[in-house]
Order: C-alpha cells, then structure tokens, then sequence
C-alpha cells in the first residue's frame, strides 16, 4: 500500500468517526432526515478535497462543524421551514376529517436514533441529547432564523462555548450571546416545552408496561383499551396529511372509520427521535402477510399517551430505519426476531 493511499485511507476514517455527531447537528438545523445526511456527504467531500488547505489552527471536529454549517446556511437560505400539523392548522373535529396531503417539504421528518445520537458516557449529556431531537422541540427549532438556529444548538445542545461559536461563524462573541438571547425569547414566546420530555432513558417500569398495554391495544384494535392509554387532551397527526386530531374519542373515531384498513396491524419497536416508536406493517389482502403503511412516534406523559404520530411516506421511511419492506403472516416469530 503506497503513502497516498494510507494517507487517503487515515483521513476517511477520521471523517467517518464524526459522521453520527455531524448528521445530528444537520438534522437539527434542517428538520429533514434526507437532506441532513445529504448535508452531511457534502460536507464530507468539501474537507477531504480541501484537506490540503486545513491549516490546523483548530480542531478536525470543529473545521467539519464550520463546514456543516455553511452547507445548511446555504440549504436554508430559500427560507422554507418545517413543521409538524399542529404546526400549520387548527385540529379538526372528527365529522370534518378530509386527508389532504402537503408536498414532502412541508413537514418536519422522523429519524433514527442511531443515525443521530452518537454514543456517549455521560448520561446527563446523553439524555439532552435525546431531548434535542424530539419532534416539538424541533419544530420549534425550525421557527428560528438559521444563524439563531446555528447558535442555540452549538451553545445549549452540544455545550460549545461562545468564542468557539464566534469563531465558527466568523462573528463576535457579543453577537454570539445577542443571537442566543433571542433564540432563547423566540422558544419562550411559543412555550415550547418537549412533549414526552418525562420519557425515561432507559424507560422506566411504568413507561415499559404502557408501551406492552399500547401494543396489545393497537393490534388488537381494542378502542376501549386504547382510550384508556390516553391522554384526554393526546393528538394524533399523519404527515403529509395536514389532519390532525385531538382527543381520544375523535381519535379512536378516526380509527374505526377512515382508519379502519389499520385494524389486525404488526407494530415493532424502533427507536425515533429520542422517544418510543413502531414500525407498524398493516393486513396485505393482495400479497398476504403484512405491508409497511407508517412510523409511529409516541409522546407519553405523566404515565398516558400524549401523542401519537404516524409518518406514512413508508417507501423513505422504512428503508432508513432498516426496516423490510413485507412481514410475512407469522407474527409471533416477527414478534421474537425484533
């Protein structure tokens, strides 16, 4: 093996070891799984063709941050934000329901844990971590501006001090500490507090047997069983339909009628945005076993479902998350395997 190819070879590994941190970072700052880890490629091939001109003055880690973040600037710069339905629109009653889709760039996109969450020894750094990925606290992320939002998450969420963020940005520290103090206003004017911030890590007893009662419910179809997991006030959303409903009597109303096709569904565990998921695979009349139909997130609090979000774009979502494409129709051996 020649010099140049040894050489070549060091730095894609030391690349590659910043790959989970950086994509957590773009995901943070895009609200898109796909473009997040397309970001993530582009910064990677920006500091391996410009390696030469990496003058060392700080850290690899901190000059793939400086890149990141000029590649999301740039993504970011047409000003679309991303968001969830209760975002966008008021609940519908149930009587009202209608299913009408947004275009894919409206919404803000599950992710996988391990896509995002690099592993780490402190648990007081790993449980913000989490936190910083679940799906209120980044939809309140996306209503920041970019560089608010590229200086609350080096400073609150990755703990940069705030002459490393000026220098990343190329700023002061004044308008460092000025940019966070009005990300920090902005997120208190929305009382934005992470729905579901109560999950444990790991989860505790109580929270384990919720998720045991909400996955016999569900696939039983017990409607009785389920209103009892939730909350009196718990939303259900299904991007990209801008429907979202409120309540458990509208919800289990919902699954009854227009969501009846879900009944006899396979749930397995996968781990979202720092909170419980399912993959739930539905009845395959046509095929036989069973077909992808959603990624379920689940928000608890205060030991009920507070709620539930179902992510139906199957043919993205589940090959991201590893998931197969068809469950054949032995559900206790699916069951066992995951």
């Amino acid at each position: 093996m020649s010099d140049g190819t040894a050489t070549t070879t060091d730095l894609d590994i030391r690349l590659e070891k910043h790959r989970v941190e950086l994509t957590g970072y773009c995901y943070r700052m895009l609200g898109s799984s796909f473009e997040a880890e397309d970001a993530v490629q582009d910064t990677m091939v920006r500091a391996w063709r410009n390696y030469e001109k990496f003058e060392g003055r700080s850290s690899l880690r901190s000059w793939l941050y400086r890149i990141a973040t000029n590649v999301c600037l740039d993504m970011l710069s047409a000003g679309n934000k991303r968001a969830r339905p209760v975002d966008l629109s008021d609940s519908t009653p149930l009587a009202q329901a209608a299913l009408s889709p947004r275009p894919d760039n409206t919404w803000l996109e599950p992710m996988p844990d391990a896509r995002v969450l690099p592993t780490v020894e402190d648990p007081a750094e790993a449980a913000v971590a989490k936190e910083s990925v679940r799906l209120a606290f980044m939809a309140a992320l996306q209503q920041l501006p970019p560089k608010q939002r590229a200086v609350l998450i080096l400073r609150e969420v990755l703990a940069w001090r705030a002459n490393e963020v000026a220098e990343l940005l190329d700023t002061s520290v004044a308008s460092v500490n000025s940019a966070l103090q009005r990300a920090r206003a902005t997120l208190a004017e929305r009382h934005e507090k992470a729905a579901g911030a109560a999950v444990s890590d790991p989860l505790d007893e109580e929270q384990q047997k919720l998720l045991e009662r909400y996955v016999a419910a569900f696939e039983g179809y017990d409607m009785t069983a389920l209103t009892a997991l939730l909350h009196e006030d718990a939303i259900m959303t299904m991007p990209p339909f801008e429907l979202w409903l409120t309540g458990h009597d509208d919800i289990t109303g919902f699954m009854t009628t227009l969501g009846a096709a879900c009944e006899g569904s396979r749930l397995i565990p996968v781990r979202v945005n720092g909170l419980p998921g399912f993959a739930q695979y539905k009845p395959d009349p046509e095929a036989g076993g069973f077909s992808p139909w959603s990624v379920q997130v689940l928000e608890i609090s205060d030991g009920r479902l507070t709620g539930f979000h179902f992510f139906l774009d199957t043919k993205r979502w589940f090959p991201l998350f590893d998931l197969p494409l068809h469950l054949e129709a032995e559900p206790d051996q699916v069951e066992e395997g995951a």
